[in-house]
């Protein structure tokens, strides 16, 4: 699938097929997320991938009762790393051989840098896992949408109780959880009209900053 028609036919999904999604294709959807880009390229993020009936039902305890939790046949909590250093020897390591460093000054400049980010505070640091997790977790929904898949972001639900019912470190940041699989047949497809979204207009502003509100026309009402 083209990534411009990856994009545009990407629904948010609740009904699913009873269709598995077997171990492969939840592969090459990773094998995809793995090159989101991340601050320092650091990648902060972790998944827990849920497939398994027993452990989604328990997912649905934490997502406050949320149906297509359950009824997707994957399920995924996007994780993030709050600790900028957790990775920081071997992404710097990395520059060093691939030149991107010239030399051992260099490296043990970068992770004094990283090091520094770690000890702002629990809130930057929060911040800063979930601006970079959270852009892995939109490579998965592309990703899953280029394999075939429909997928769902989740933002309800209670990030301490995951923590707990899946014995998450506190260290992780629960970012989203994210629900996978084959649309069902009565399920919002490509033939479906496509809910509002703002022009192009009203989002991009060039060189000055000024509002915009949201303004429903014609066109925008017919668009798919």
């Amino acid at each position: 699938m083209e990534f411009d028609e990856a994009v545009q036919t990407r629904r948010s999904v609740h009904e699913y097929s009873d269709e598995p999604v077997d171990d492969a294709t939840i592969e090459a959807v990773f094998e995809q997320v793995r090159y989101s880009p991340s601050s320092y390229n650091l990648q902060p993020w972790e998944f827990l991938v849920l497939t398994e009936d027993e452990n989604r039902e328990r997912l649905k305890e934490v997502a406050y009762g949320q149906e297509h939790v359950t009824d997707a046949p994957v399920a995924v909590a996007v994780l993030g790393n709050t600790d900028p250093s957790a990775h920081a020897e071997a992404v710097a390591e990395d520059q060093l051989r691939k030149g991107y460093l010239p030399n051992e000054e260099a490296k043990a400049g970068l992770i004094e840098t990283i090091d520094g980010m770690a000890e702002r505070g629990e809130r930057e640091n929060r911040l800063w896992t979930t601006r970079s997790t959270a852009l892995a977790g939109m490579t998965l929904m592309h990703a899953a949408r280029a394999e075939g898949l429909s997928t769902c972001p989740v933002g309800g639900f209670d990030g301490e109780a995951l923590q707990a019912a899946f014995d998450i470190d506190d260290q992780y940041e629960p970012v989203m959880l994210v629900t996978m699989g084959h649309a069902a047949a009565n399920a919002q497809d490509t033939t479906t009209p496509r809910k509002f979204r703002r022009s192009v207009e009203d989002i991009v502003h060039r060189e000055t900053f000024e509002p915009t509100a949201a303004e429903l026309d014609d066109e925008a009402v017919a668009e798919h």
